[in-house]
């Protein structure tokens, strides 16, 4: 089974964006990693606008810590108070695809929505789907709309 390179411990990594998809990618996500006994690595990524340079930035914006807020959030309206034993938050700069190809490096499976909010509000998945299903160096699961519930699994 695929681990974090030097840690030993199996990964399941997931993007997560805030959005409905990313929101059931984490649900399949933890579920998954009950089936294979490993560590869920909710990941979030964030980059500066194209735009940049271009326009004003307000000096306290935080992008990083918009992005830690919406992981945070995120995982709380997935699991309540209740986040699976082990869980691992990753908020990183650069372009979505990259971070997660790069994060999923040893892991057990990727997983992603099949869209994210798209444009800046979101930073994540959308066409970033397809170009991990593409490179990953792991397993890809692509969640679609409203996808039903993973099941349980099993004792």
């Amino acid at each position: 089974m695929a681990a974090d390179p030097g840690s030993g411990e199996a990964r399941i990594v997931v993007g997560v964006d805030g959005s409905g998809h990313s929101l059931q990618a984490l649900r399949w996500g933890a579920r998954l990693a009950a089936v294979f006994g490993a560590r869920v690595d909710a990941v979030t990524a964030w980059e500066f606008p194209a735009a940049y340079g271009w326009s004003a930035v307000l000096p306290d914006w935080d992008p990083a810590g918009d992005m830690r807020h919406v992981l945070d959030d995120s995982v709380r309206a997935v699991f309540g108070d209740y986040p699976p034993a082990g869980l691992q938050r990753q908020v990183l700069e650069g372009g979505a695809a990259k971070v997660l190809l790069d994060v999923s490096q040893g892991a057990v499976m990727l997983v992603v929505g099949s869209r994210g909010h798209g444009g800046f509000a979101g930073l994540l998945l959308g066409s970033v789907s397809a170009n991990v299903a593409e490179h990953a160096s792991c397993p890809v699961l692509v969640i679609h709309g409203d996808q039903a519930e993973p099941p349980a699994p099993s004792a």
